[in-house]
């Protein structure tokens, strides 16, 4: 009964008591608002499949197939599931830990001294023994559930990682589809320009040689028609390195990409609403952050769990006999139950050093939370007046655009009626092609900031997407063996 009530009361200090700090989460300076928020946002789309609101098919279902075949997303899981099993062989330290043995032994003994295998006689003998044996580290000291609780934020710090992947994922996934659609634009912008001076070299050509025009003016629109016939060669390259590198994120081989909306048909998402405060919830790099922080302190525990006496219990039941043959006759049965302490008394500072290290890794987590949560507040600023600086911009070279076409018109008309050179329809060409490019440029800017945006909100739309697009789970950890 004594011995029973010293392993309840050994048994409730290991459960009430923890060597090393508890973890509290730092004091943040968090912002009241946005410095650059605007007034026109929806509430809760963070956690909508935001992607979705751009209204195309195609790239919804590209998206799709990123998240099931991409292979950084692939390692990510694995690396979740190698964590899980570290975490389970730690969490197995708290539990008694038992193996079966099976010994045997041919020995001739010392003609020195006696043997209690055969009463100080010299004869080789037999030594055979069978059964479980168990060793338990009891945790007084809180050592092995610091360890534990390291283990479960390293877990925890991976499964961060893996909803980062997913996050980065699917907003290069769009942003990628964005800039290719932006090109194929362009592309088509400078097709349209080409043919048209096309037919102007045509003209001129004709009328140099009714000599009506100067040799002057022929170069001049020969000159502008290969300056940008030389265009379209660079715009189909820039297409093609576009869908490699889709096609990469795709988890899938280098190869052409199916188009869906143009890009002026594409719908710009609405504006996230979201609190400063929220991005320490739903940004995945602050999550993993934390959680690197959690484990480092818990270390601290670990290491100085060390300066303590170790006690474990030990125990054996099962059969030993001096020869195989009565392995299992009766009587050949045994048991024992003991205990051991290991305490340390000189170890010429190695304790204090990993003491020391323990805290210094717990500094520079500390420092790092605090520095991903500053990150993400720039990164949403930054998104928050890219987004609106280039929907201004957008709107401006869509003005432009109908200034330059106006001028193009009139200086075609003038020309014709003489009243102009034709180094004006020149310039009012270049203009009307440059104009609309960068109109292209500033709706896919707008585009890509919108999404940059969702990107540095995070959300909860994250986990959902891993439930439908099945990203394979990984392995819950073993409890046997």
């Amino acid at each position: 009964m004594n011995k029973l009530l010293a392993l309840l009361l050994t048994t409730l200090l290991t459960a009430c008591f923890k060597i090393g700090p508890d973890y509290i989460r730092p004091e943040i300076d968090t912002p009241k608002q946005w410095r650059f928020a605007e007034s026109n946002v929806r509430k809760n789309a963070v956690n909508l499949r935001w992607w979705e609101q751009l209204g195309d098919h195609v790239l919804n279902r590209l998206i799709n197939q990123s998240v099931q075949g991409n292979l950084d997303l692939k390692i990510a899981v694995a690396n979740v599931e190698q964590f899980m099993g570290q975490y389970g062989s730690t969490r197995a330290n708290l539990f008694p830990q038992i193996f079966g043995a099976a010994t045997y032994a041919h020995a001739q003994p010392s003609g020195g001294g006696g043997d209690v295998l055969n009463n100080g006689t010299n004869n080789e003998v037999d030594f055979a023994r069978l059964g479980p044996s168990m060793n338990w580290e009891l945790d007084i000291w809180g050592q092995l559930r610091r360890a534990n609780e390291a283990a479960r934020a390293d877990l925890l710090s991976k499964e961060a990682i893996k909803r980062a992947v997913i996050l980065s994922l699917v907003s290069q996934v769009a942003q990628t589809y964005i800039t290719l659609r932006e090109l194929d634009k362009n592309l088509e912008i400078t097709k349209n320009v080409v043919n048209s001076l096309e037919e102007e070299l045509r003209i001129a050509k004709i009328r140099f040689d009714e000599g009506y025009t100067s040799e002057l003016e022929l170069e001049q629109a020969d000159s502008e028609y290969q300056r940008r016939s030389a265009f379209i060669p660079q715009y189909e390259q820039q297409i093609a390195i576009t869908e490699n590198a889709l096609s990469v994120l795709l988890g899938r081989n280098p190869g052409p990409i199916p188009r869906g909306l143009s890009l002026d048909e594409l719908k710009l998402p609405a504006v996230p609403a979201g609190l400063p405060s929220d991005l320490l919830a739903q940004r995945p790099d602050i999550q993993q952050a934390e959680q690197e922080l959690i484990a480092a302190n818990a270390r601290i525990g670990v290491a100085r769990g060390q300066y303590f006496p170790k006690i474990s219990l030990t125990g054996g039941v099962g059969q030993m006999s001096t020869q195989v043959a009565t392995l299992f006759a009766p009587g050949a049965n045994f048991w024992a139950v003991g205990s051991t302490l290991l305490t340390p008394i000189f170890t010429a500072g190695k304790i204090a050093g990993q003491v020391q290290s323990a805290e210094a890794v717990q500094k520079a987590a500390l420092a790092n939370y605090r520095r991903s949560i500053i990150s993400g507040f720039r990164e949403f600023e930054n998104a928050l007046i890219s987004s609106n600086k280039t929907k201004l911009q957008k709107e401006i070279q869509s003005r432009r655009v109908s200034a330059v076409q106006s001028y193009f018109n009139l200086s075609r008309i003038r020309y014709d009626e003489g009243y102009t050179a034709y180094i004006t329809v020149l310039d009012s060409i270049r203009q009307l092609f440059d104009a609309q490019i960068a109109l292209v440029q500033a709706q896919s800017a707008n585009l890509t900031a919108t999404i940059g945006l969702y990107r540095a909100m995070g959300g909860g739309w994250i986990v959902q997407e891993e439930k439908s697009a099945q990203v394979p789970k990984p392995k819950n950890a073993a409890f046997f063996p």
